[in-house]
């Protein structure tokens, strides 16, 4: 989905080298979400009960928008 990639390719550009190792496996785990619930959740129109990916979300938002 062109959406995911332009917003997920600005994250890794801007902050892949300074995640640390959890939040790498996390960005991983992220990243083998549907296209559609990761959309949702980036866009805000989703929540994770999973705190990691909640922060990990929330850092790619912060850079993103």
């Amino acid at each position: 989905m062109l959406e995911l990639d332009l917003l997920l390719n600005n994250f890794v550009d801007k902050k892949a080298s300074t995640l640390s190792s959890t939040q790498a496996e996390t960005f991983e785990l992220l990243l083998s979400y549907p296209d559609q619930t990761l959309l949702d959740l980036l866009l805000g129109n989703a929540a994770s009960s999973d705190s990691e990916i909640s922060l990990i979300v929330e850092q790619i938002r912060l850079t993103t928008f």
